[in-house]
Protein backbone atom coordinates (compact mmCIF):
# COMPACT_ATOMS: atom_id res chain seq x y z
CA UNK A 1 0.00 0.00 0.00
CA UNK A 2 1.23 3.48 -0.93
CA UNK A 3 0.59 6.68 1.28
CA UNK A 4 0.01 10.32 -0.07
CA UNK A 5 -0.39 13.65 2.15
CA UNK A 6 -2.03 17.29 1.01
CA UNK A 7 0.04 18.95 3.25
CA UNK A 8 0.20 22.26 1.28
CA UNK A 9 -2.53 24.65 2.98
CA UNK A 10 -1.01 27.66 4.25
CA UNK A 11 -2.94 27.12 7.83
CA UNK A 12 -3.84 30.55 8.05
CA UNK A 13 -6.25 30.08 10.51
CA UNK A 14 -3.83 28.58 13.26
CA UNK A 15 -1.58 31.50 12.89
CA UNK A 16 -4.17 33.92 13.34
CA UNK A 17 -5.03 32.31 16.39
CA UNK A 18 -1.54 32.38 18.02
CA UNK A 19 -0.18 29.40 16.85
CA UNK A 20 3.23 29.87 15.61
CA UNK A 21 4.32 26.56 13.89
CA UNK A 22 3.19 25.63 10.40
CA UNK A 23 0.15 23.11 10.91
CA UNK A 24 2.15 20.19 9.50
CA UNK A 25 4.78 20.28 12.63
CA UNK A 26 1.29 21.46 15.32
CA UNK A 27 2.35 18.68 17.78
CA UNK A 28 -0.23 16.06 19.02
CA UNK A 29 0.85 15.03 23.05
CA UNK A 30 4.64 15.47 21.69
CA UNK A 31 4.86 14.51 17.88
CA UNK A 32 4.04 16.46 14.71
CA UNK A 33 1.12 16.48 12.98
CA UNK A 34 2.54 14.84 9.81
CA UNK A 35 5.20 12.66 11.26
CA UNK A 36 2.46 11.33 13.28
CA UNK A 37 0.31 10.35 9.84
CA UNK A 38 3.97 8.81 8.85
CA UNK A 39 4.35 6.81 11.80
CA UNK A 40 0.87 5.10 11.46
CA UNK A 41 1.56 4.75 7.48
CA UNK A 42 4.71 2.73 8.49
CA UNK A 43 3.06 0.59 10.53
CA UNK A 44 0.38 0.25 8.21
CA UNK A 45 2.20 -1.95 5.44
CA UNK A 46 3.37 1.21 3.44
CA UNK A 47 5.57 0.98 0.36
CA UNK A 48 6.10 4.07 -0.08
CA UNK A 49 4.73 8.06 0.96
CA UNK A 50 4.78 10.81 -0.84
CA UNK A 51 3.79 14.69 0.17
CA UNK A 52 2.98 17.84 -0.94
CA UNK A 53 3.86 21.15 0.66
CA UNK A 54 3.96 24.75 -0.23
CA UNK A 55 6.50 26.54 -1.40
CA UNK A 56 6.35 28.98 1.57
CA UNK A 57 6.87 26.27 4.53
CA UNK A 58 10.52 26.13 4.32
CA UNK A 59 10.37 24.91 7.80
CA UNK A 60 8.13 22.24 7.35
CA UNK A 61 10.03 21.31 3.55
CA UNK A 62 13.31 21.01 6.28
CA UNK A 63 11.57 18.94 8.68
CA UNK A 64 10.38 16.40 6.23
CA UNK A 65 13.47 15.77 4.33
CA UNK A 66 15.21 14.94 7.51
CA UNK A 67 13.35 12.63 7.90
CA UNK A 68 15.11 8.59 7.99
CA UNK A 69 11.95 6.90 7.36
CA UNK A 70 11.80 2.84 6.83
CA UNK A 71 10.04 3.41 3.15
CA UNK A 72 10.72 5.99 0.19
CA UNK A 73 9.82 8.74 0.51
CA UNK A 74 8.43 11.56 -2.30
CA UNK A 75 8.26 15.45 -1.65
CA UNK A 76 6.72 17.53 -4.26
CA UNK A 77 7.02 21.29 -3.10
CA UNK A 78 4.40 23.43 -5.28
CA UNK A 79 2.18 26.47 -4.11
CA UNK A 80 -1.60 24.96 -5.64
CA UNK A 81 -5.13 26.63 -5.43
CA UNK A 82 -7.21 24.14 -4.36
CA UNK A 83 -6.41 20.28 -2.71
CA UNK A 84 -7.67 18.66 -5.67
CA UNK A 85 -4.66 20.68 -7.84
CA UNK A 86 -2.48 19.31 -4.65
CA UNK A 87 -3.30 15.94 -5.51
CA UNK A 88 -3.24 16.17 -8.64
CA UNK A 89 0.50 17.01 -8.21
CA UNK A 90 0.59 14.45 -5.74
CA UNK A 91 -0.06 11.74 -8.93
CA UNK A 92 2.52 12.36 -10.75
CA UNK A 93 4.49 10.62 -7.80
CA UNK A 94 2.67 7.80 -6.36
CA UNK A 95 3.19 4.62 -7.75
CA UNK A 96 0.84 2.56 -9.65
CA UNK A 97 -1.54 0.43 -7.37
CA UNK A 98 -3.66 1.23 -4.30
CA UNK A 99 -2.65 3.70 -2.33
CA UNK A 100 -4.23 5.86 0.84
CA UNK A 101 -4.66 9.66 0.37
CA UNK A 102 -5.17 12.36 3.37
CA UNK A 103 -4.69 15.64 4.67
CA UNK A 104 -2.29 16.56 7.29
CA UNK A 105 -4.94 17.74 9.84
CA UNK A 106 -7.26 14.59 9.80
CA UNK A 107 -6.65 12.91 13.07
CA UNK A 108 -8.09 9.53 13.64
CA UNK A 109 -7.35 6.61 16.01
CA UNK A 110 -4.81 4.37 14.29
CA UNK A 111 -7.01 1.17 15.69
CA UNK A 112 -9.57 2.66 13.00
CA UNK A 113 -7.34 3.73 10.27
CA UNK A 114 -5.31 0.23 11.05
CA UNK A 115 -9.41 -1.75 10.44
CA UNK A 116 -9.90 0.42 7.58
CA UNK A 117 -6.63 -0.52 6.01
CA UNK A 118 -7.13 -3.94 6.52
CA UNK A 119 -10.68 -3.90 4.32
CA UNK A 120 -9.36 -2.11 1.46
CA UNK A 121 -6.45 -4.32 0.59
CA UNK A 122 -8.10 -7.59 1.06
CA UNK A 123 -11.24 -5.70 -0.82
CA UNK A 124 -11.25 -6.88 -4.53
CA UNK A 125 -14.32 -5.87 -5.80
CA UNK A 126 -13.98 -1.87 -5.64
CA UNK A 127 -12.23 0.66 -7.27
CA UNK A 128 -12.05 3.08 -3.95
CA UNK A 129 -12.84 2.79 -0.48
CA UNK A 130 -13.83 6.26 1.68
CA UNK A 131 -13.32 6.53 5.29
CA UNK A 132 -16.69 8.41 6.39
CA UNK A 133 -18.09 9.30 9.96
CA UNK A 134 -21.31 9.79 11.39
CA UNK A 135 -19.14 12.37 13.59
CA UNK A 136 -20.16 16.04 11.87
CA UNK A 137 -17.98 18.33 13.00
CA UNK A 138 -16.86 20.03 9.84
CA UNK A 139 -17.49 23.45 8.85
CA UNK A 140 -18.62 22.74 5.14
CA UNK A 141 -19.21 18.86 5.63
CA UNK A 142 -19.24 16.57 2.13
CA UNK A 143 -22.28 14.30 2.92
CA UNK A 144 -21.98 10.74 1.30
CA UNK A 145 -25.01 8.74 0.52
CA UNK A 146 -24.94 4.99 0.13
CA UNK A 147 -27.09 2.72 -1.05
CA UNK A 148 -27.96 0.40 2.22
CA UNK A 149 -25.92 0.03 5.35
CA UNK A 150 -25.09 -3.07 4.68
CA UNK A 151 -23.50 -3.24 1.01
CA UNK A 152 -22.15 0.82 1.63
CA UNK A 153 -22.06 1.27 -1.82
CA UNK A 154 -21.13 5.28 -2.63
CA UNK A 155 -24.14 6.23 -4.74
CA UNK A 156 -23.58 10.43 -4.14
CA UNK A 157 -21.88 12.73 -2.73
CA UNK A 158 -23.83 15.90 -1.45
CA UNK A 159 -23.06 19.82 -0.06
CA UNK A 160 -26.41 19.20 1.75
CA UNK A 161 -28.26 16.71 3.85
CA UNK A 162 -31.27 14.86 3.73
CA UNK A 163 -33.72 13.19 6.04
CA UNK A 164 -31.81 10.22 6.40
CA UNK A 165 -28.21 11.44 5.98
CA UNK A 166 -26.23 9.11 8.12
CA UNK A 167 -22.21 10.19 7.25
CA UNK A 168 -19.97 12.53 5.97
CA UNK A 169 -16.40 12.30 4.66
CA UNK A 170 -13.65 11.70 6.44
CA UNK A 171 -10.91 12.74 4.32
CA UNK A 172 -9.68 10.09 3.91
CA UNK A 173 -9.49 8.18 0.52
CA UNK A 174 -7.98 4.76 -0.55
CA UNK A 175 -8.30 4.06 -4.40
CA UNK A 176 -6.25 2.64 -7.32
CA UNK A 177 -3.85 4.73 -9.37
CA UNK A 178 -6.60 4.00 -11.99
CA UNK A 179 -8.57 7.18 -10.54
CA UNK A 180 -5.92 9.35 -11.85
CA UNK A 181 -7.54 9.80 -15.17
CA UNK A 182 -10.32 11.18 -14.19
CA UNK A 183 -8.45 13.15 -11.98
CA UNK A 184 -6.44 14.49 -14.98
CA UNK A 185 -10.05 14.50 -16.78
CA UNK A 186 -11.00 17.37 -13.84
CA UNK A 187 -7.62 19.01 -14.08
CA UNK A 188 -8.50 19.71 -18.23
CA UNK A 189 -12.05 20.56 -17.56
CA UNK A 190 -11.04 23.16 -14.97
CA UNK A 191 -13.14 21.57 -12.65
CA UNK A 192 -12.20 22.00 -8.83
CA UNK A 193 -12.53 20.77 -5.52
CA UNK A 194 -11.79 17.94 -4.07
CA UNK A 195 -15.46 16.87 -3.47
CA UNK A 196 -16.05 17.78 -7.75
CA UNK A 197 -13.51 15.16 -7.91
CA UNK A 198 -15.39 13.03 -5.99
CA UNK A 199 -18.33 13.72 -8.02
CA UNK A 200 -16.83 12.65 -11.08
CA UNK A 201 -15.45 9.42 -9.45
CA UNK A 202 -19.29 8.43 -9.39
CA UNK A 203 -20.37 9.88 -12.64
CA UNK A 204 -17.39 7.29 -14.14
CA UNK A 205 -18.87 4.08 -12.97
CA UNK A 206 -16.15 3.72 -10.49
CA UNK A 207 -17.25 1.72 -7.67
CA UNK A 208 -16.84 3.53 -4.37
CA UNK A 209 -17.33 1.71 -1.18
CA UNK A 210 -17.82 3.74 2.64
CA UNK A 211 -15.85 2.25 5.37
CA UNK A 212 -17.45 4.00 9.02
CA UNK A 213 -14.94 5.14 11.67
CA UNK A 214 -17.28 6.50 14.49
CA UNK A 215 -15.49 9.68 14.77
CA UNK A 216 -12.94 11.75 12.74
CA UNK A 217 -11.84 15.24 13.10
CA UNK A 218 -9.97 17.86 11.83
CA UNK A 219 -7.54 20.19 13.51
CA UNK A 220 -8.57 23.76 12.02
CA UNK A 221 -8.73 26.20 15.12
CA UNK A 222 -6.17 26.59 17.46
CA UNK A 223 -9.18 25.20 20.34
CA UNK A 224 -9.23 22.02 17.96
CA UNK A 225 -5.41 20.68 19.39
CA UNK A 226 -6.24 19.74 22.93
CA UNK A 227 -9.39 18.28 21.52
CA UNK A 228 -7.10 16.25 18.89
CA UNK A 229 -4.61 15.31 21.70
CA UNK A 230 -7.38 13.82 24.11
CA UNK A 231 -9.45 12.25 21.20
CA UNK A 232 -6.35 9.79 20.24
CA UNK A 233 -5.57 9.42 23.95
CA UNK A 234 -8.71 7.95 24.76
Amino acid sequence: MHYAIIAAGEGSRLAQEGVSKPKPLVELNGEPMVLRLMHIFERCNAESISIIINEHMTEVREFVESLNLSVPLNVVVKTTPSSMHSFWELSKVIPEGKFCLTTVDTIFREPDFARYIQAFEADGEHDGMWAVTPFIEDEKPLYVDVDNDLDMNITAFRDQPWDGAKYVSGGIYAMDSKAFKVLDHCIESNISRMRNFQRALVDAGHRLQAFSIDKIIDVDHASDIEVAQKFISE
